[in-house]
């Protein structure tokens, strides 16, 4: 390294001098067999060489370029870094969370926020989307997560989420209507097509990534109904449409049928749950193109939580104990349909880190666990508008990889261990264990 680069990299901070020097010293990744995520298989021995955040090449043997720092993965699986499209990192459950909602600010959230981020990176999920949050919290997180100050996955956020007047992402719902007044456009909350469009162009303004709307009712908001349609079509049409001059996609939390049918009418890029939704709904996602992530972690866990007592508000239970149960059937139905189905797991609902548990979830409902670790990688990538550069072990792609024990497509169970993790060409996590800051 001449003087000159070796001057310039001292001024950096930490996080910086890794990426500098990696670009001087490729990195040589043995993997004992690698998961080709473009066609579903598994590859054998396999080397996988790095060059400053992205991939150079890779190919069969364990072979390594001359000069190269060799990391030797031996008896461990290789896989693209995952990506989850369904979490909430500002938040996590807990017996606690209604009131301290009236009790906490955002920097209380967003001190928080660094943990479980860092939690979901350890666990393998180098990308996710951050679906809804408070105060926009979630817009800093990615950012400080981009400079280096935080560790953390890649983030993709919606920002604050849009509903309507007493749905599911209600701010105010059963809250004192001296606290939190009538919120509009700016806080999230519509009522027509013109309010629609501003909450758009408010989330534009904030930073956002992508738009979240809330078109049924939700399990958790303080509510009765579960299912019900929030959105009117026009409303909808009005998002999606403003959405697309301003580049963003659309995600639409969704339970109930009817709300189910008129977001995919509406045109929205991805239904998320989807729990009641009818043969007629799945036949019509899959006719307009319209991703599924299901969230099955999610559902499970709430219906678990459900029969604790005082774990969840009355109003909240019988709508935990209906939804729960539903999730996972619903996923095998729009599996064997062919709907397009994205991995995502509402983390947040249950704790961080856990993510991986949904492979094992959507297996036991009949996907192949080659289809299940797809939906994890290109899949989401495709619908992230990132196939280019995330999701796939190829030349130019993103320096993020994981390693497994074992084989997961044999025992997807694997995922859920994860012994080694690289994020734009740093290791974070090696032999089992983070590596120090």
């Amino acid at each position: 390294m001449s003087r000159l680069l070796l001057l310039a990299v001292a001024t950096l901070p930490a996080h910086a001098v890794a990426q500098a020097t990696e670009a001087v010293t490729p990195i040589a990744l043995h993997c004992a067999h690698a998961f080709d995520a473009r066609n579903g298989r598994m590859l054998d021995a396999t080397t996988i060489v790095i060059a400053g955040d992205r991939i150079r090449s890779i190919a069969p043997g364990l072979d390594a370029p001359a000069g190269a720092r060799v990391i030797d993965l031996a008896g461990l699986t290789c896989l693209p870094g995952l990506i989850d499209m369904h979490t909430h990192l500002t938040g996590e459950t807990s017996a606690h969370d209604y009131e301290e909602g009236f009790r906490l600010n955002p920097a209380d959230y967003a001190l928080r926020s660094t943990v479980y981020a860092e939690r979901t990176l350890m666990a393998g999920f180098t990308s996710v989307r951050d679906l809804g949050d408070t105060a926009n919290v979630s817009i800093a997180l990615r950012n400080a997560i981009n400079q280096g100050i935080v560790r953390g996955p890649r983030i993709f956020t919606a920002g604050t989420a849009i509903a309507t007047t007493g749905g599911h992402a209600d701010p105010s719902n059963g809250r004192n209507a001296e606290l939190v007044g009538d919120p509009g456009p700016k806080e999230g909350v519509i009522n027509g097509v013109e309010d629609a469009r501003k909450a758009v162009r408010q989330r534009y303004k904030d930073g956002a990534d992508l738009i979240k709307i809330t078109s049924t009712g939700g399990v958790l908001s303080y509510a009765k109904n579960g299912r019900n349609p929030q959105f009117t079509l026009e409303e909808i049409e009005a998002v999606t449409a403003t959405a697309r001059d301003y580049g963003f996609r659309v995600a639409a939390h969704a339970h109930g049928d009817e709300g189910i049918r008129r977001a995919v009418l509406g045109g929205v890029d991805s239904i998320e749950h989807g729990t009641f939704m009818s043969d007629a709904t799945i036949a019509l996602m899959k006719q307009h193109g319209t991703w599924y992530v299901p969230t099955i972690s999610a559902g499970v866990f709430v219906a678990d939580k459900a029969k604790t007592p005082g774990y969840y508000p009355d109003i909240v239970r019988p709508k935990a104990l209906a939804v729960g149960p539903q999730i996972q059937a619903t996923f095998a139905r729009a599996w064997k349909a062919g709907v397009k189905i994205a991995f995502g797991t509402d983390a947040a609902v249950y704790p961080h880190g856990n993510n991986a548990h949904e492979f094992v979830l959507m297996v036991e409902a009949g996907m192949p666990a080659a289809a299940a670790l797809q939906a994890a990688t290109v899949r989401a990538a495709e619908l992230l508008d990132q196939a280019e550069t995330l999701g796939e072990l190829a030349g130019g792609r993103a320096a993020d990889v994981i390693a497994v024990a074992g084989d997961p497509l044999a025992d997807v169970a694997a995922m859920e261990t994860v012994a080694f993790v690289m994020k734009d060409g740093i290791v974070f996590k090696q032999d089992g264990k983070p590596l120090a800051r």
